[in-house]
């Protein structure tokens, strides 16, 4: 009963805030891994091993695999997700939760877990990569993409194989988070004031001015 617990509270944890990273990902991690009896999902999430959700959610991984990695264009396509992997989070985390046998109460507590927890992953990957983005090479966009992806693809297994392990790492990842948010935000912060100060135009000399 307890390991069953535990799992569930993982899989819940870890579906908030792996939507917040890549919810396509995380759409077919955790369909596929279900249809192939590697995870029993709560009746609530059993809709993603449906064929027609797992091959709209791989179309839809295969376009935010290239927008992801495109230096400009995935902090653009950050911000329009914004509004659909927090709330999409928080959902999932919330059918997670029925497997708690806690009724409502357990819908709710996944529904605010699993939308703070989107939200922290999400802001994470998105300040991060807007950081990125002020270098101009391309190649540290790929990296930090893929790393992403796998950061999805292991946790989802780690919290349906290991679920004591996933919430530990996943306590490690709040507290680096907390460290390291406000640290981006000021080079953000930073590198937007230099960026702006490029096309502020220069002070016009009085008129008769010589030198």
């Amino acid at each position: 009963m307890e390991s069953q617990t535990i799992q569930t509270i993982a899989l819940m944890l870890g579906a908030g805030w792996a939507s917040g990273i890549n919810l396509y990902a995380t759409m077919l991690v955790l369909g596929w891994m279900s249809m192939n009896g590697q995870a029993e999902l709560p009746p609530g999430l059993e809709i993603l091993n449906n064929p027609m959700v797992m091959g709209a959610a791989g179309l839809m991984f295969v376009v935010e695999f290239f927008a992801d990695k495109v230096p400009g264009l995935d902090s653009l396509w950050d911000a329009l997700h914004t509004f659909i992997r927090i709330p999409a989070g928080a959902l999932m985390a919330a059918a997670a939760a029925q497997g708690l046998d806690m009724g409502g109460a357990g819908e709710l507590l996944g529904l605010i877990l699993g939308g703070g927890l989107a939200t922290t992953s999400h802001v994470s990957k998105a300040s991060s990569r807007a950081l990125i983005n002020t270098s101009p090479e391309p190649v540290t966009n790929w990296t930090a993409s893929l790393s992403e992806d796998a950061a999805v693809l292991g946790g989802l297994w780690t919290a349906l194989n290991h679920p004591w392990l996933f919430v530990l790492l996943l306590i490690l990842f709040i507290l680096l988070a907390i460290w390291l948010l406000p640290k981006i935000w000021r080079l953000l912060k930073k590198a937007g004031k230099t960026v702006f100060g490029w096309f502020k135009k220069p002070p016009k000399e009085p008129p008769g001015k010589t030198e």
